[in-house]
């Protein structure tokens, strides 16, 4: 039935290309009217049209025109040329009617799926230059510095003849010269330098440093890439740990290399039990073996071996479930060191891994129990106060030093076991540097956290770098759902337009290509082992090589593109290898991988972007042919790289060669497949090619992205939650810096801190003489630097109300007495400068709390609860005690902050008064509220409200707290959180 419908109504996509095509008639029928303009008529329409628009008429109203004078200035332009990325380029395009489809698509706001080779970059320009007409910024958004200069000094000419201002960001610029780029009609950039230039705009201690303008429309190229593969981890600008000990990890590397050593004679002795188990036939010890293996290294070379015989994996497959049901695969996991779990990508270390530890380091694992030691020693009769406090900061210290090792030996078990030098990361001149597992290209600058980047430099014997904590952070998600309208293009988008709308409410739109595709995409090969695949690969590059055809080989990680490198060297082929150590030339080497005979090895996205065009007489011989050395876990992926293959009518042709040992077989596809091969009798060396085996590589595809999305969706959730807390927090911080007078602000909150000191000391029903007035007093000296004394015969007196204006009006005398001898210029400085300095440093701390939050929050499924709703509770919890932190301390630090003003005589000038925050006792800034001291005072019960302060010299009496270790009341808080906010000052 659903056939029928597609047959008489047309697809979706059918539907949404021809409500369009009467547009592109009528840009057509501009286009040739705009032949008989002259070029300084021609480039006059900009200004029209921007006197049009502040008319009212919209952008939809002149889209046909804006259009067709675009693609007037390309016909114009073709047989010039001018430098792109330092080579001289000539211009030889003018927009096809597919296009100008895809261009009408982006200014709606939608995704254009375009097939490779089939123009994108070129069909941006249109929708940038109608909505750069609006002179508030379009960005264009690329996956790499070399895209974003090579398309802005690409197509900017064309906005240049038009007369508009084409500016581009790249990644060593700095904010004068972003804000330059930023402030051009069309900005060129990547994602990263985008997001990152948002958050340092949030970070900025003046207005005039912030670079960004308002979000006005962006285009994605690579969409898929930018919005969905990167999307997975944050952006994230962090600063220097205080304290962090990197040391303790190349302390703790001979204990953890040593285990890994036992965990691998290990398993390779319960391999060899395995095999004896098999000779003799008894299939179900030979299978408990090789699942301890499995558990314990499962990519042991033996082991890898092993899984290739006839019903290993099956047999293996069955024992593990029987232990599973009877609840016994916890004992099986005792005979190991450490468990690995691949697909969760986790370790447990084993109570018998933990024997295997000297005993200093076994001694590591007694982690103490704070509050039933504290409990002891405050049960203590026979103990000193300052006896109870050493023995206090005793606990504190042990228990962090040992968590902090008991961590340590955790990440260094998962930086040797679960991360692969040239497949996760490469060591490039002495840094250890993340590699995209979607691009193949390396990402400098980005670490991993919770010191798993240090464990790794840790392991591979370079220096260890400063642990960081999180500054500001933010998901592409919610940085991209900023802008007023955001549009997207990419080859691949088809199989992921439910996430599309899911997230961002963004459609996609599939637009036919200019001429028919004449690929051929034949079955995938499947070999039982890596070895045999390998063979098979260079044996059909070869016969390609010799045929004179060019040969595109598809590689998911540096470590195979170098492998196969290294057996072509020995079979004498010429080629090229395009990986993340190797990609400074990656688009040049792409450029050329269509001329006969060429050889070209890339990680699976490299050189994307840059199109492949055949060389003379490649037509005839067939082609390109694309050779995938293993699927991706994505099929967008699959698809991008059979997608090279094929532009614009040209022939080609691909294949995928894969191997039970590939990751994605191996952890998700393979048992099925395992056992067909079994019945099939396939021996070592044969391959099979079959309709079924290709389905269930799909099908496992397809469980892989499910679970990717499921992913995205979950950690969406939650950083919705933080992403709510983040605009409040940007949105008070924009104020106080781009207001140029925030006193209002501050008395505003000043009120507000008093009223929570009197709600907190003061409750209201109770009597006056049952309030806290000591507390009341400590809180008043501490924000507002006032000595309130009271006598006992006028406390009964008291009202809130009275009190409230009493402390009002005591704290404006100080106030008004400080802005008198500063000067309400100097003053209107301090209020900004407490303003931004408590928001940053209290939102870093909030941050900090809201990741351990996030990393156990978990765990309440336990009991029975639902962790996103409880992460909500609790997120929102901490968030109103940081509103009401920051508005305490900002406006204490406006108090209690001096000024040094530095005169240089000698010069005769005066120097700029620089703000700092002082530790000394300044109470009442050494001036007296009105009634305070002299006549009258006696007749208020504000007397001596704000009496003078004397200054003293402090002494430590205990042992100095870290400001991330535990607080030494007992609250379970850390220092900073806690007393420390109150020592700080």
């Amino acid at each position: 039935m659903a056939n029928l419908i597609t047959k008489i109504f047309g697809t979706k996509h059918d539907r949404d290309i021809k409500e369009l095509r009467p547009i592109v008639d009528e840009i057509n029928q501009w286009f040739e009217k705009f032949e008989s303009l002259s070029e300084e008529q021609l480039r006059g329409k900009t200004d029209e049209f921007i006197a049009r628009l502040e008319k009212e008429e919209t952008l939809d109203d002149i889209l046909p025109e804006a259009f067709a004078v675009v693609k007037q200035a390309c016909k114009r332009l073709v047989g010039k040329s001018w430098k792109v990325a330092g080579i001289e380029t000539p211009w030889d395009m003018v927009p096809y009617d597919v296009q100008l489809i895809g261009g009408i698509v982006l200014h709606q706001g939608k995704i254009a799926e375009m097939a490779t080779g089939e123009g994108k970059t070129l069909v941006a320009t249109m929708p940038m230059y109608l909505n750069g007409l609006t002179k508030k910024g379009v960005h264009l958004v690329t996956v790499n510095d070399y895209l974003a200069l090579r398309d802005s000094q690409w197509m900017g000419k064309i906005f240049e003849y038009l007369g508009l201002t084409v500016g581009c960001i790249q990644h060593d610029m700095n904010p004068q010269e972003r804000k330059a780029q930023y402030g051009c009609d069309i900005t060129y950039g990547t994602n990263n330098e985008f997001g990152f230039d948002y958050l340092r705009d949030n970070m900025v201690q003046s207005a005039e440093d912030r670079v960004h303008r308002i979000f006005h429309y962006a285009i994605v190229d690579e969409v898929d890439s930018v919005l969905i593969d990167e999307a997975r981890t944050p952006l994230i600008i962090s600063g220097a740990v205080e304290s962090s000990d990197t040391g303790r990890y190349n302390e703790m590397k001979p204990v953890v290399a040593d285990l890994v050593y036992k965990q691998n004679n290990l398993v390779g002795e319960a391999i060899t039990k395995a095999e004896k188990y098999l000779a003799d036939g008894d299939d179900y010890q030979a299978g408990l073996h090789l699942l301890i293996a499995q558990r314990g290294a499962p990519k042991h070379k033996r082991f890898l071996k092993l899984l290739k015989e006839t019903g290993v994996k099956k047999q293996i497959s069955q024992v593990e479930a029987g232990l599973t049901r009877d609840k016994k695969i916890h004992e099986l996991d005792e005979e190991l060191y450490y468990v690995i779990d691949e697909r969760e990508h986790s370790i447990n270390l084993t109570d018998n891994g933990r024997t295997q530890f000297p005993r200093d380091v076994q001694e590591l694992f007694e982690i103490p129990d704070i509050s039933t030691e504290l409990s002891g020693i405050e049960g203590s009769e026979t103990m000193t106060a300052l006896e109870k406090e050493k023995r206090r900061d005793a606990i504190y210290s042990l228990h962090g030093v040992r968590s902090e090792k008991v961590h340590n030996i955790s990440q260094l078990l998962r930086a040797y076991s679960l991360y692969e030098k040239n497949v996760e990361y490469v060591v490039q001149d002495g840094k250890v540097m993340i590699v995209d597992e979607f691009t193949g290209r390396l990402m400098p600058g980005r670490r991993y956290s919770d010191g798993l980047h240090e464990a790794i430099e840790a392991k591979e014997g370079v220096k260890v770098e400063a642990q960081t904590q999180t500054l500001a952070t933010i998901t592409l998600q919610n940085y991209f759902r900023m802008y007023e309208k955001l549009a997207g293009m990419t080859g691949t988008a088809e199989t992921e337009a439910a996430e599309f709308f899911d997230i961002y409410k963004l459609d996609v739109v599939v637009i036919p290509t200019n001429k028919p595709v004449h690929r051929n995409d034949s079955e995938d090969q499947v070999f039982r082992t890596r070895k045999e695949k390998y063979k098979a690969i260079i044996d059909e590059i070869v016969r390609l090589y010799n045929g004179g055809r060019p040969v595109l080989v598809g590689t998911v990680s540096v470590e195979v593109s170098e492998v196969l490198s290294r057996m072509l060297t020995r079979s004498g082929i010429r080629h090229n290898v395009l990986n993340a150590k190797r990609h400074q030339q990656e688009a040049e080497i792409v450029a050329h991988a269509g001329e006969a005979e060429a050889v070209t090895i890339a990680t699976n996205m490299a050189g994307r972007g840059t199109d492949i065009k055949l060389g003379p007489g490649v037509v005839e011989k067939g082609g390109l042919h694309i050779l995938g050395t293993e699927r991706h876990e994505s099929r967008r992926i699959d698809r991008q790289l059979r997608g090279r293959s094929g532009r614009q009518g040209d022939p080609g042709s691909s294949q995928f060669f894969l191997s039970l040992e590939d990751d994605l077989m191996r952890l998700f596809g393979s048992d099925r497949i395992a056992s067909v091969m079994d019945k099939l009798g396939v021996q070592e060396g044969e391959v099979i090619t079959h309709r079924m085996i290709t389905k269930a590589i799909e099908r496992a595809q397809k469980r892989v992205e499910a679970q990717n999305f499921a992913i995205r969706k979950h950690t969406l959730k939650y950083d919705d939650v933080m992403n709510q807390q983040r605009q409040v927090i940007y949105g008070r911080r924009l104020q106080a810096l781009e207001s140029p007078d925030i006193k209002a602000t501050i008395i505003e909150r000043m009120e507000i801190v008093i009223d929570d000191i009197i709600d907190a000391t003061c409750p209201e029903g109770e009597y006056p003489e049952n309030w806290n007035i000591t507390e009341l007093q400590k809180q008043l000296q501490f924000v507002f630097l006032l000595n309130l004394q009271f006598r006992e015969a006028d406390i009964p007196q008291l009202t809130r109300e009275k009190l409230f204006d009493e402390i009002k009006n005591a704290a404006m005398q100080i106030y008004n007495a400080k802005e008198q001898a500063y000067g309400s210029e100097l003053m209107r400085k301090l209020e900004k400068y407490a303003a931004l300095i408590t928001i940053d440093q209290y939102w870093r701390d909030h941050l900090n709390e809201i990741e351990e939050l996030r990393t156990g929050i978990n765990l309440r499924a336990y009991a029975q609860r639902d962790p996103l709703l409880e992460y909500k509770k609790e997120a929102f919890e901490l968030f109103a005690r940081l509103i009401d932190d920051i508005d305490k301390e900002t406006v204490g630090k406006v108090y209690r902050m001096q000024v040094n003003v530095t005169e240089e005589r000698r010069d005769e000038r005066r120097s700029r008064p620089a703000l700092v925050a002082t530790h000394a006792d300044a109470t009442g800034m050494g001036y007296s509220a009105a009634g305070a001291v002299g006549t009258g005072a006696e007749e208020s019960p504000m007397a001596d409200a704000a009496e003078r302060g004397t200054h003293k010299t402090i002494k430590r009496e205990m042992p100095k707290v870290g400001r991330n270790d535990p607080c030494p009341c007992g609250s379970g808080k850390k220092y900073k959180k806690c007393h420390g906010v109150e020592a700080q000052h």
